[in-house]
């Protein structure tokens, strides 16, 4: 959860130094994309999210939301060029049996948009 709780501190700090550069004064809404295997649990991501909201009610809107888009794990095996889904960043390839996958998708951790409204 601390892991998390400093994810989500450095995502609102870039999400409102880009909102007040832009005009807006509360932020009502946060989409991030997180993969399968990108180290962060969504759960506690949003609770670390409804936490700074509540600390920073002057920031966030009432209703303030996070939407998190899930990313699946995907890898291609270099040796035999099989395509799966690994359950970790080194992971076996179901056929060669050996962690020689390159992985394709899963690993995102980013901020997809925000929104918000200039406080009136």
């Amino acid at each position: 959860m601390m892991h998390e709780m400093s994810l989500m501190g450095d995502i609102l700090q870039l999400v409102q130094e880009d909102a007040s550069v832009n005009g807006i004064q509360k932020i009502e809404k946060v989409e991030l994309i997180v993969g399968e295997i990108a180290n962060a649990m969504p759960d506690a991501l949003k609770m670390a999210f409804d936490i700074f909201c509540n600390q920073n009610l002057h920031l966030f809107s009432e209703n303030a939301e996070l939407v998190i888009h899930l990313e699946e794990a995907k890898a291609k095996c270099v040796l035999c060029g099989e395509e799966y889904r690994p359950d970790q960043k080194i992971a076996l390839c179901p056929i060669c049996h050996v962690p020689s996958g390159q992985l394709l998708t899963g690993e995102t951790f980013q901020v997809l948009s925000y929104e918000g409204s200039n406080g009136r």
